[in-house]
């Protein structure tokens, strides 16, 4: 059944399921009870499931995570909400020296099926600490895995996809995105949770991008096909860590041109990982270097220049343009 949703309204609405299908999970975080989140993201959940599973922690984000590890260790599968993504360092330790360790460190015996909700990513008239994008940081840490949704079907099925996984899970939410709404199918997932999904086909070059980046990606590849008749293929990742990258490297031995799309700085990116696997894997396809549309290696900027700073359509075709001139 397909109903219309906010990217918002979608997350909570999958977590509303989560707990309705197994009462060991519960959600954990500041504000997250009466206030209902900063961003409203579960919203009367307190209510219906009560302050034993829907509980408001002190602002201590490390006690926050480290407490859930805790919990995981009992059984229990605990959801943590930052509030914004920029708060996440105290609990930094907590999560890439424990949270992400357990596992090996057991031989495989103990799982903590912790989930780290993140709204990240700027565009929301906000400061530093409320608008940057660490997903590099526990991408590059083993035993973590790391995904974002980028439109409400998504949303709604990832995050209940992430409650029932066993391994620790980092879920950045596109936060300038929460109030976008879109058609959810209800009764059924199209993809698993670390699957990359082709949005849009074209033959000229693949756009690839997650979270925010993704409704730029498809609106440049609207206004190419208007502007000069170009044909752009986009895939949303969806996933982090681990990348599917299959599908990116199918459209790039189609198309030969790759711009990659994301917010986040460009030195020791997503993207860097990305070009570099893409280059080995379809070197003889690709008629022109990949070329990569990203955040500047500066601190987040006041909020009054921030569309400077963030990806955008015209950057996007720009990119595209280069890989023509080769």
């Amino acid at each position: 059944m397909a109903e219309t949703m906010t990217i918002g309204k979608a997350l909570n609405s999958g977590l509303r399921r989560a707990m309705e299908d197994d009462s060991k999970v519960l959600l954990m975080g500041e504000d997250i009870g009466k206030l209902g989140g900063v961003f409203r993201i579960t919203d009367a959940l307190q209510k219906d499931f009560g302050e034993d599973r829907v509980i408001d922690t002190p602002l201590a984000e490390s006690g926050i995570v480290g407490t859930a590890i805790g919990l995981a260790l009992r059984g229990y599968r605990p959801v943590c909400e930052i509030q914004f993504d920029g708060f996440v360092f105290p609990a930094f330790d907590q999560i890439v020296t424990q949270l992400a360790k357990m596992f090996a460190r057991s031989g495989g015996r103990v799982a903590l099926p912790v989930v780290i909700r993140i709204p990240f990513g700027g565009g929301i008239g906000a400061v530093e600490h409320h608008s940057e994008s660490p997903e590099a940081y526990f991408a590059h840490t083993p035993g973590l895995k790391v995904v974002s949704c980028a439109t409400p079907h998504d949303a709604y099925w990832m995050i209940q996809q992430a409650v029932a996984s066993d391994d620790p899970i980092i879920f950045m939410e596109p936060k300038r995105r929460y109030w976008e709404k879109g058609e959810v199918d209800t009764s059924r997932s199209l993809l698993p949770l670390h699957a990359s999904h082709l949005l849009r086909e074209g033959t000229d070059c693949t756009v690839v991008a997650y979270g925010p980046m993704v409704r730029v990606a498809v609106d440049a590849a609207t206004a190419a096909a208007e502007d000069n008749g170009r044909q752009l293929e986009v895939i949303d990742l969806r996933s982090v860590s681990p990348l599917d990258l299959k599908p990116v490297y199918e459209s790039v031995r189609k198309t030969g041109r790759l711009v990659i799309v994301h917010e986040a700085p460009l030195t020791g990116s997503i993207s860097g990982e990305i070009a570099s696997k893409v280059a080995g894997e379809c070197f003889y396809s690709l008629e022109a270097p990949v070329m990569r549309v990203t955040g500047f290696d500066v601190p987040y900027p006041p909020a009054r220049i921030e569309e400077e700073y963030l990806p955008d359509l015209d950057r996007v075709l720009d990119a595209v343009d280069r890989t023509f001139t080769f």
